[in-house]
């Protein structure tokens, strides 16, 4: 690439599109150089706000009119596939909000499409370019720990958004709502206890408190092991109030306590904390930068601009996105059928 700003386009501009939006704008050398809207309304508002950007209603006439080093496309998970396919397919960059897509199958069409065109393809885990558990990741590495045997992230929060037209709400669009936020735990469950090698079986649990929608869990935990009895446990509630993460990774030597909460999932005025013992004391552990959703995006957003300058390595790449989405989907037939599910007899299955 040369030193001319990046032309990114967008595609969705609701709730959290708007705020990838902000964030792209924010990043130096990176021009928000179109966005392709759903209704006329939510194209108006894309083109007050950013009245320099060409707005579309069709993303397609986006993606085959304008010039784009990379689409970043922020819609309902059911059409990440079809989204997705038609950026790679139109030669550009492509940056996937999580989950990648909702089913393996549509994960490896995408993995092949961006091989076969040699383009860039990132997955929205921005949580690994927190200051804070990405600060837990290097400790680990860095052997604080010592030899790490179980990560434990959770979730207390308040209830989902319905998100446009009730999709978050709607089985055949949302696939399940492990999909939605636990995805990113069991992304970081794997990111910790990676030097264990790849998850080997998950066991879950889960149920729900909504009469109308006994299909959409509230509440979820789950126990993904790992070779040589290392385990993590990723667990949620929606039953509860405001916003509250927990991750926990005890190790041979020491362990790591990390923490953040904030009113609302995407705040900008968070409380966090990380505490350590490294083998001998306890210790408060400075994160040196504020963290949370929207922080991690604006990171996520400068990073991608940094891998198509300088070819830097993607810090989610298609294979993270991939497996983030068979664990998830392993562990909802871990739910329904009551059992545990072995990964690598689910993989072949969902693969076909």
């Amino acid at each position: 690439m040369n030193n001319t700003s990046l032309r990114f386009g967008l595609i969705g501009f609701g709730a959290w599109g708007k705020h990838h939006a902000d964030a792209i704008r924010k990043t130096e050398d990176v021009e928000l150089a179109a966005i392709a809207a759903r209704s006329e309304a939510s194209a108006a508002a894309a083109k007050e706000a950013f009245p320099n950007a060409a707005v579309f209603t069709d993303y397609r006439k986006m993606i085959e009119t304008m010039d784009l080093d990379l689409v970043d496309v922020v819609v309902p998970s059911h059409l990440h596939h079809e989204m997705g396919t038609a950026v790679l397919e139109s030669g550009a960059h492509l940056l996937l909000e999580k989950p990648m897509g909702v089913s393996v199958s549509e994960c490896d069409d995408l993995v092949r499409l961006a091989k076969e065109k040699n383009l860039h393809l990132a997955v929205g885990h921005e949580f690994r370019l927190s200051s804070l558990w990405g600060k837990v990741k290097s400790l680990i590495d860095e052997g604080y720990v010592g030899d790490p045997q179980y990560a434990l992230v959770e979730l207390s929060r308040n209830p989902y958004r319905q998100g446009s037209d009730g999709w978050r709400y709607d089985i055949d669009r949302v696939g399940n709502w492990i999909l939605e936020e636990p995805i990113h735990f069991f992304d970081l469950a794997r990111w910790y206890l990676g030097g264990r090698g790849e998850p080997q079986s998950v066991v879950a649990s889960a149920n729900s408190r909504q009469p109308d929608h006994p299909e959409l869990q509230d509440n979820f935990s789950a126990l993904v092991n790992f070779h040589g009895g290392a385990y993590a446990v990723v667990s949620q509630t929606l039953s509860a109030f405001e916003h509250h993460q927990t991750v926990k990774v005890t190790g041979t030597k020491g362990a790591l306590w990390a923490s953040w909460s904030g009113a609302l999932d995407r705040t900008r005025h968070p409380t966090f904390a990380l505490r350590g013992f490294n083998g001998e004391a306890v210790e408060d552990i400075s994160v040196g930068k504020v963290t949370g959703e929207l922080f991690e995006l604006e990171d996520q957003i400068q990073m991608l601009a940094d891998v198509l300058k300088h070819d830097q390595p993607i810090a989610c790449n298609a294979d993270d996105g991939r497996w983030s989405v068979l664990l998830c989907l392993a562990a909802q037939e871990s739910v329904d059928t009551q059992s545990i599910v072995r990964i690598d007899e689910f993989a072949e299955r969902a693969s076909r």
